[in-house]
């Protein structure tokens, strides 16, 4: 299985918008982060989509990626959604409708702001086209089969609103998480690549800090960690060399095996 991280920023991304820190001019590639987003590459050659961030097009085509076969969501920001429209090339290619997964209220959400993706009854004006998605609510806890891997939805806080993780396999991806309740943890521990949402060095109302993200992962207890979600406030090659072993920022483009 492969883990590709399409996008690792904040939902400001790197450089952000008007700043003119060190970071934001670095000349470091690592340190040009896209909102997040992941594919997730399954055994049996399966492309799992981890949200549609709005730089979707960007990523799916830096990544020379052109299959989607589902597309899991964590939430409705925007952030994590706004890319949506993206799909269309995705959907035409298949020919096909694609599945769409994540928490019922998020799935609701995404139906109700984009009714031409998901409303069968909207057919396009003829000569054109449309994306095209099924949705599939999931249950926090209930495993399923999706492709040929299964997945199961983690639940978080995410400051008021709740937030889906997935654990896959060897793998466990959590983003815009404040913390792991004990249910959450059970459910990611024996991951051999733990994926964490690690937003400032102080603390936040509804994201980890990066300290909190390093002791949350020494409780999981991965072989290897990679914190997304980077704001400017994070030189990649600093945060780096400060890291615990076992601990690293993952950067957009970022392709890891996991066993």
């Amino acid at each position: 299985m492969r883990l590709t991280f399409l996008g690792t920023g904040t939902s400001y991304g790197v450089p952000q918008i008007g700043c003119r820190c060190a970071v934001c001019r670095s000349t470091d590639p690592r340190d040009r982060r896209t909102r997040s987003g992941a594919v997730v590459t399954t055994n049996g050659g399966a492309q799992l989509l981890i949200d549609t961030p709005p730089e979707l097009r960007l990523q799916l085509t830096a990544s020379d990626i052109d299959r989607v076969d589902a597309v899991l969501f964590t939430h409705e920001h925007a952030d994590h959604t706004h890319g949506i429209d993206d799909l269309r090339a995705i959907s035409m290619r298949r020919g096909s409708p694609i599945p769409v997964y994540g928490p019922a209220e998020t799935l609701a959400s995404l139906a109700a702001r984009f009714p031409y993706i998901f409303d069968e009854h909207m057919a396009p004006t003829p000569g054109t086209s449309r994306p095209e998605g099924r949705t599939h609510p999931l249950t926090a806890g209930r495993a399923v089969r999706i492709a040929d891997a299964e997945v199961l939805p983690v639940e978080v806080p995410h400051g008021r609103m709740t937030v889906f993780g997935y654990r896959i396999g060897a793998l466990a991806y959590i983003t815009d998480a404040k913390a792991l309740p004990d249910a959450a943890l059970a459910a990611v521990r024996g991951a051999k690549v733990l994926v964490l949402n690690a937003l400032l060095r102080t603390e936040h109302p509804t994201h980890l800090s990066i300290d909190e993200a390093v002791a949350t992962a020494k409780r999981v207890g991965a072989e290897r960690t990679f914190l997304t979600h980077l704001t400017h406030e994070n030189r990649h090659a600093d945060l780096e060399a400060e890291l615990p072993p076992g601990v690293q920022p993952a950067f957009d483009g970022l392709s890891v095996r996991v066993d």
